[in-house]
Parts: C-alpha cells; sequence; structure tokens
C-alpha cells in the first residue's frame, strides 16, 4: 500500500508542477486583458493630446473674438466722433476697422472735412492708424 500512496503522492505533484508551469505562460484571457490595457492607455493619450489642441484653438479663438470686439468698438466710436462733427455728413462717410486700422471710405464736400474726419478717426482710443479714402464731391 506504501508503494501505491507514493504512487498517487507523485502523480499529484505532477499535476501540481504542470498547472503551476502553465499559470506562468499566458492564456488567450490575459493576452486580451493587456491588449485591452494598452490600447486603453493609448487612447487615453491621444484622447489628452487632442483636449490639449481643442484648448489652444479655443485660446486663439478667444484672441480673435476679442480683436474682432476692438475692432467693432472703435469702428463705433469712430462714427460716433464723426456724427458729432457738425459739417461731416456721416451718412455718405463709412468706417471699417481692421486690427486696429481705421478705414474711412465714401465723399465729403470740402478737403478741409476730409481731415477732419481722418483726424477725429485718428483721435480714437487704440487706432493704429487711418486710410482716409475719401473722396471729395465734385460741385456741379
Amino acid at each position: 500500500m506504501n508503494i501505491l500512496e507514493n504512487f498517487k503522492l507523485i502523480g499529484i505533484s505532477t499535476l501540481l508542477a504542470v498547472g503551476l508551469a502553465a499559470c506562468d505562460n499566458p492564456g488567450p484571457a490575459e493576452t486580451a486583458g493587456k491588449k485591452i490595457d494598452q490600447t486603453a492607455e493609448a487612447a487615453g493619450q491621444k484622447i489628452g493630446e487632442v483636449a490639449d489642441k481643442v484648448g489652444e484653438k479655443l485660446g486663439e479663438q478667444g484672441v480673435k473674438a476679442g480683436a474682432a470686439i476692438d475692432d467693432a468698438e472703435i469702428t463705433a466710436k469712430v462714427k460716433a466722433a464723426i456724427f458729432a462733427e457738425p459739417g461731416l455728413k456721416t451718412l455718405q462717410i463709412s468706417v471699417d476697422t481692421i486690427k486696429g486700422i481705421v478705414t474711412l471710405t465714401g465723399s465729403v464736400d470740402t478737403q478741409p472735412n476730409s481731415d477732419r474726419a481722418g483726424a477725429l478717426a485718428g483721435a480714437v482710443a487704440d487706432v493704429n492708424a487711418v486710410e482716409n479714402r475719401l473722396v471729395l464731391k465734385s460741385t456741379n
């Protein structure tokens, strides 16, 4: 009986040794789990990169929007200054502002009125330059 018990112990020991050796080799489930983890980590990194880029773009758009608001404010102030000036026919003068550069177009009766409109535009805060494209109306 002693021999039979020894064979049983040897058999059980062999099965345990084979089982433990099998645990060291990753099976399909472990390999799939590792691949999922790696893919999730790579996706997380990509999402982080995209989020950073979106944040940068939003910042740039905010700056552009701020510039557009500033230009609109400058245009409004120039129009108000010209409108308040007696002798200037404001309906015949158009004002456009891009990046702080004011462009005056339209027509005026005299050169002094053209010069005055340009001076008024240049006196408004945040105006970088004035392009006076006002033309003299011919008097018939």
